[in-house]
Order: C-alpha cells, then structure tokens, then sequence
C-alpha cells in the first residue's frame, strides 16, 4: 500500500508552513493581478511596498494554515480561502467600476442587499484578468495537490500544525497583534487615509484589516466634565439668544435628486437646447449655487445621515458604516427634522422612488424624527393619475414621484400641520445604459470627438438630468398656484460617474482628471467633480427674505443649517453651532477639505483658516467626540437651545 506521507514529521511540517506561506502569496497577487490590471503593476507594488505584500500574504496563509491541519490536507484548504480572495477581488472590481472607488469595510453594511446593488449597477462581467488569476490560484492548488505527500501532516506534527496556526489567527484577530505584526514588517496602523489611497497603498486585504482595527479616536486635549463645560459656554457666547418661533411656517419639500447636476458645465459638449431650462430660469428666483458632495457617482445613503444628523463618516471610525449604527447612535442629537417637529405643528415624513432593503433606512429615518416612511410600492397606492404613467426608464418617473410628495404634503396640511418631506427620486439613477430610455433623448447632443457607442452613453444621463429638469418644473408650477406657503430645496446628490466603453469616465475624456483613480487628481479636480448644483425656492418670495437670485456655495452638511437659518426656525445648541461651521467649512472628509467660500484643501491644516474658524471645528470636535466616543457630558445640553 502507498505511503500516505513522504519524509520524517518535522520536515512535512516545514515544507506544509512554506507551501501555505506561497498560497498565502499567491492568493494575494491574484487579487492585486485583478484590482491593478496588469501582473507588471503587481511587480511594481510588491518592489514598493514589500512589508504590505508580505503582511497580506500572511493574512491568507493563517486561514490556509488552519484548515490545512484541520483536515490535513492543504490542498483541499487552499480551494476555499483562494475562493474566498477571488470572490472579494471580484467584488471590489465591481465597486471600482461602478462608481469608481474601492471596497471599503463600511460596504459590508449593505451585504444582505447584495443582489439589489448588483441591480441597480447593471451589467457585471468579470474581466479577462479575473479569469487568469483564478486559473493561476488553480493551478497553485494543482501543485498542492501532487506534492500533498510532502505536506500532509498527521499525528504529532498536525497538532503542533494546528496549533501554531490557530495561535498565529488568535494574534491576528486582535488589535494589539495586528499592529505588533504589522509594526514588524513596517506597516501603518495607525494614520487614517481616503480608503483610495489606502486600497491603493496596502490592496485590498490590508487595506480592509486596517480598518478593521481603527486606533481610538483621541479625545480633546484636556477632556473632562470642567472642559465640556466650558466648551458649552464657548458656544452659547457664539449663538447668542435663541430665536423665537417665526410667523411664517411654511410646507418644505427637501429634494434629493439622484445624480442631477448642471451639465452645461462641461466642455466640448454642446447640446441644441437646454436640458436644465426650468432650473436656471427658477435660479433667479431661488438661492442657489455649487453644491460640494462627498461621493462621485454613489453614496446615496451615506450622504442622507451627515445631512439629516449632521455627523458624517470622519466623525466615526474608519470602516464605519454610518447608516448602520447603534440606534442610541442616531438620539443622541436632534436631526434636523427635529428643529421642526419639536414645536408641534410639522410632521416629518420620508418618500424614496425604490424599495426599502437598502442603507437601513427603515431603522434610521424614525429614530431621525421621521413619522412615517413611503416607499415606491406605496406611492403607487395613492391614486396617482399620469398618463404617462409610474415608470419611465428602469425607475419611477420623478414627475410621478413628486405628484406623490404633493399627495402627502396636501393630507398632511388637512390634518392641521405643516409638512416637512425628505424626498429621494431614483428615475436619473444608474445604470446609465443605452437603452436605459428606449434610446430617446429630447435634445439632441453635439459631441463630435466621442464614438457613437460614448455618445449612446452621455445621452441617458442628458435625458435622465432633461427629465429630473422637467418634474421639478412641474412641481414649482403646482406650487405657484396651490396657495400653501412653501419652500424647495431641491439638490443632486451627487454627480454620474459616467463609464464609457473601454473603462474610462466622461471626465476623464474630457480631461477634467487625468484617471478613474483620485490618487491623482489635484485638490480642485477633487472639488470640481464632487459637486453638483442646488437651489432652494419658495412659492412666496417672502420667504426667502430677499435673497432670491442671490448665489451661496452649500454642501451635504451645510444645506439644513443653511435651511434653518432662512426659514428662521429656533434650534438646539447643536444645529446652532453646525450653522456657525458652515460657514467656515462647508466638507471635510477623509479625501478633502472645503472652507465657507467653496476652495477646497486636501486636509483643514493645508486650508490657512483663521484662528476664529478653527475655534468652531474644534468645538465641533468636542461636542462629537463627547457624544460619540466620550461621556456625554453635555450632550443633552447640545439638544436644548442657547442660554437654556
């Protein structure tokens, strides 16, 4: 009978942790083979970056390590853990190629909603390079399959086997481990980055274990329950009194637009009409201006927290998932709905155009002060008559959508309330594919330096920005005439990220970047990209308080401030300070930095602010980090208003 094993027991059990080092290896050049493109450009990063390679490769030699002594057999654990890397490899491509930037740790929030994404992405083949990494990991698991007598391990040897590598996991799955290993090999654990520039540093797998294990967020120098004192004290001087409760309480209709932005903007294209005719004849009777996102061509739900509660993704951990918080998390401040519906005459509610399986918005949106939640599936219960009915391209037409806010605002103004509504459309969403709109599109585009199949492509988002133009036209028509005080504000989230065939973007072609990847762009491409247009409008030019026609930069987090500041409304200590550091900074996330007049910085410390300015952000700092990280000395005092 054949030897199942070949050699003494310490020798299999040095050729066993060598050959799951090399899968370790293999694995991962498999997925920056699939992340970069090229196996050239998987040299040039290892030659680079040698502590990052090796560090990755014994992040998937340990689960190798594991199973192949739990089995004994190494070839047989090399299948699932190569699995395992090619299928977040995969995944990743996906991202990148959706919207252009990498997995994040925060995206494993939406996993139970993985099939809803890959509908709204469209399209998703695997490229030739996944292909040849998976026959590469193959034919690795083939050369451990006929050499498997000289790394089988039995008896003594598979226990020792075992565990070392369940010892080695143990260490690695702490944070304290992870950094001395780390440390070792001379990887950061410590600095925060864009999750760009740290796929683009440390790939895939290390750049998600980093965040992973995120180093406490240091509290303010000098913290404690004297320091949160004065800190509110400091604030009540910046506010001031409170304000009293305004005469007029009009409805308000918070738009979010998905992907609508002034398209105009860009050069070389030219189109024999105007695709946004209703927005710029409503600008002279609107406050308007740049709208600074901090997402380019995704984020919707990411976007909706910092604009609602005011906190947004820098203010919590790396990898941090914002929509999928502790719900304590979202009552620890007022949300903006709050300032409305606390003095008892506003309802808040919200309408989204799709379903409710994704960013937890069904959790989210009551604890935000939101009284009820309509959906696309409730919409159509209304009793909505359009002739040309509910959908139009893959989603529900936004003129439907609207007709359906105005059904809410109308029962709700019934009821002896003022309406507060949050409405996100979806009809402009991507997949921005050519049939997308059964190939129509209203105004003819002139782009005669792009291919046909390119200019297929910039047509479904000129007719999706055409027909998001054309609803809100006919909702500020309504509106005019339907005699309740009202006030839009109406904004796009953020822009497409418009891929063409061949992978690159219209910006790209258009040389507003030089690539897909932000690594490269300048702090102006950056905030020239991550904007998109607003406005906010009234049915009553009273209401604007004569700054109608008037031009102001907003952003994510500026737009409720700015909101309440017009409307007049009192607010809490908290809204009050975030109106104060609007207007010193408009975004600050891990990739940029814009102050109050809309120029952007890689990081707040480039942006020369004056010391006033910088006061603000940090007594923002210190009432975030009281309420999210510390011991929440005064946030109950940040809900009440100033001098309370």
């Amino acid at each position: 009978m054949k030897k199942r094993t070949l050699g003494p027991p310490w020798l299999r059990l040095c050729l066993f942790t060598a050959a799951a080092l090399c899968m370790g290896l293999a694995v991962t050049a498999a997925m920056q083979w699939i992340a970069i493109g090229t196996l050239p450009g998987v040299l040039e990063w290892a030659r680079d970056y040698p502590g990052h390679l090796a560090m990755t490769a014994l992040l998937w030699a340990v689960p190798v390590g594991v199973l192949g002594t739990l089995t004994g057999r190494l070839w047989i654990a090399a299948l699932p853990v190569g699995a395992a890397g090619l299928i977040l490899a995969l995944v990743d491509y996906f991202k990148n190629a959706i919207n252009g930037t990498p997995l994040e740790l925060a995206d494993f929030g939406l996993a139970g909603a993985a099939g809803d994404v890959a509908g709204l992405a469209g399209d998703l083949t695997p490229t030739e390079d996944f292909w040849l990494a998976a026959a590469g990991l193959l034919f690795c698991v083939l050369v451990l399959f006929l050499t498997r007598r000289l790394t089988a391990l039995e008896g003594t040897a598979r226990g020792r086997g075992c565990l070392f590598s369940l010892t080695l996991a143990g260490i690695l799955l702490t944070g304290a481990g992870t950094r001395a290993v780390g440390g070792a090999l001379g990887v950061d654990f410590y600095t925060r980055m864009d999750p760009a520039e740290n796929h683009s540093l440390h790939g895939l797998t290390l750049s998600l274990w980093r965040d992973a294990f995120p180093q406490p967020k240091a509290p303010p120098e000098g913290y404690d329950a004297d320091f949160m004192l004065d800190v509110l004290s400091r604030v009540d001087r910046l506010l001031g009194p409170a304000r009293e409760e305004p005469e007029a309480r009009p409805n308000v209709l918070f738009i979010l637009s998905e992907s609508f932005y002034d398209l105009t903007r860009l050069p070389v294209l030219q189109y024999e009409g105007d695709p946004l005719e209703h927005f710029h004849a409503l600008e002279a009777e609107s406050v308007s201006g740049t709208f600074h996102s901090h997402y380019l061509g995704y984020g919707t739900g990411y976007l909706e927290i910092p604009m609602l509660y005011g906190l947004n993704a820098l203010d919590l951990p790396p990898g941090t998932n914002i929509c999928f918080q502790d719900p304590e998390v979202y009552e620890r401040f007022d949300a903006l709905a709050e300032q409305f519906t606390k003095s008892g005459d506003y309802d808040a509610e919200m309408l989204h155009a799709y379903d409710n399986t994704l960013y937890n918005r069904t959790v989210t949106y009551p604890l935000l002060g939101f009284n009820n939640l309509y959906f696309s599936d409730d919409i159509q219960q209304m009793g909505i008559e359009r002739a040309d009915g509910a959908y139009g391209g893959f989603y529900m037409r936004d003129g439907y959508f609207f007709q359906g806010m105005l059904k809410r605002m109308e029962a709700v103004n019934e009821s002896g309330k003022r309406a507060f509504l949050f409405g996100i459309t979806m009809e402009n969403h991507q997949p921005f594919e050519p049939q997308k709109f059964n190939y129509e599109c209203q105004i003819p585009l002139v782009a005669p330096d792009f291919t046909p199949a390119q200019r297929d492509i910039i047509r479904v988002m000129l007719e999706g920005v055409t027909r998001a133009d054309q609803a809100l036209g006919e909702l500020t028509d309504y509106l005019r005439d339907c005699g309740e005080p009202t006030i839009v504000v109406f904004f796009g989230d953020h822009r497409p990220n418009l891929f063409m065939p061949g992978g690159d973007t219209v910006y790209t072609l258009l040389g507003l970047c030089p690539e897909n990847d932000t690594q490269s762009w300048t702090e102006e491409q950056i905030n020239d990209l991550y904007s998109t247009d607003y406005l906010i409008w009234a049915n009553d030019p009273e209401l604007l308080k004569g700054l109608a026609g008037t031009r102001r930069d907003s952003s994510i987090t500026a737009l409720g401030p700015q909101l309440l500041e017009l409307t007049g409304r009192p607010v809490s200590r908290y809204w009050g300070l975030l109106e104060k550091v609007s207007e010193v900074c408009l975004t600050q996330t891990d990739l940029y930095f814009v102050d109050g007049d809309g120029n952007a910085s890689f990081t707040r410390e480039e942006a020369g602010l004056s010391p006033e300015a910088l006061e603000l952000l940090e007594l923002r700092d210190a009432v975030v980090y009281d309420a999210v990280y510390g011991k929440r000395y005064v946030t109950d005092q940040m809900n009440l208003p100033p001098e309370a």
